[in-house]
């Protein structure tokens, strides 16, 4: 199943202010530990979260992933489901497009040029949310670590439980404990029973 995408170009005016200046923003912000249907940020990327998300569930969407690549004219990528669970379309990531852009216009956290990709989170999404931890529970998952466990940075296994603070992974038998805090990326390993949990069921 392949992922809806849409990307949209955008041009802000070019702003004044230093790359250093930038960076010591996006370091003020530190690391956000949003609500349970948010997803877990730290910085520039935290800000553009929170700045977008409301406008997005107005829509009828959730945030999934707030992602931002490069520095010369850096690509903000934006993952997201439909509320009511349904499959996202090309259509529905225009319309986050739209907003997204209008929303940052105003705020404009991001100066000078700046490109935006919206997509579909697909079956083996990343982890950002405490909500998909939970309900993904049973399933694989591939974990990089910002401090290790275990002496290892690269953790995959199965997701056994998961809550505001931390979440447990099964690698063999030995169950790791995993600070919320302490994840850089996580996102779930693509397999047939994870194909056959997110396939919309038929009806009769």
């Amino acid at each position: 199943m392949r992922a809806a995408f849409f990307v949209l170009a955008h041009t802000q005016d070019p702003s004044d202010d230093s790359e250093d200046e930038r960076d010591r923003r996006e370091h003020e912000l530190g690391q956000d530990h949003l609500a349970d249907d948010m997803p877990m940020h730290a910085g520039l990327e935290a800000r553009i979260a929170a700045i977008i998300a409301p406008g997005i569930a107005d829509l009828g969407y959730e945030l999934v992933r707030v992602a931002v690549l490069g520095r010369e004219r850096p690509t903000v990528q934006i993952m997201a489901d439909r509320a009511d669970g349904n499959l996202i379309n090309v259509n529905d990531c225009e319309r986050i497009s739209r907003n997204v852009s209008a929303v940052m216009d105003v705020n404009d956290p991001i100066p000078g040029r700046w490109t935006l990709e919206v997509s579909s989170a697909g079956i083996d999404r990343p982890l950002t949310r405490v909500k998909d931890w939970v309900r993904f529970a049973g399933h694989l998952a591939r974990v990089e670590l910002v401090i290790p466990v275990a002496g290892r940075k690269r953790i995959s296994g199965t997701i056994i439980s998961a809550d505001a603070a931390k979440v447990i992974v099964r690698e063999g038998v030995q169950d790791h404990e995993i600070p919320f805090a302490d994840i850089r990326r996580a996102k779930l390993v693509l397999t047939d029973a994870l194909i056959d949990f997110t396939t919309p069921t038929k009806p009769n």
